[in-house]
């Protein structure tokens, strides 16, 4: 029972998680790898070769991320009723809109 719960625990934890980074998808998500490849290439110097195979990393990491978030909702389709589904993508849109503000707030500083 106990692990029961650690794993529903940890697996409804991924979601939120995801949710509070808001480059690792959803809007802006290309944006945000392109200033990140552009941030890394003036940092380290990268050459042109080094910056696409960066490119190519990232791409695949974020391919990846997408397919591992889609197979955890779709695996807290099976455990989660309906109710606690729907519950879950507030939880999720609030994560997001908190992130907006706060990022809204940061540029404005």
């Amino acid at each position: 029972m106990n692990k029961t719960l650690l794993t529903l625990a940890i697996v409804l934890t991924f979601p939120l998680t995801v949710a509070a980074f808001p480059g690792a998808q959803g809007p802006g998500a290309e944006e945000y790898q392109q200033h990140r490849i552009e941030r890394l290439t003036k940092e380290l110097n990268l050459s042109a070769e080094q910056k696409s195979k960066v490119e190519v990393i990232f791409k695949e990491q974020h391919e990846k991320f997408k397919a591992l978030h889609e197979e955890t909702h779709t695996k807290l389709g099976t455990v989660l009723s309906p109710e606690q589904m729907s519950k879950l993508e507030t939880l999720k849109q609030q994560r997001r809109e908190h992130w907006k503000h706060k990022e809204g707030l940061q540029k404005s500083e």
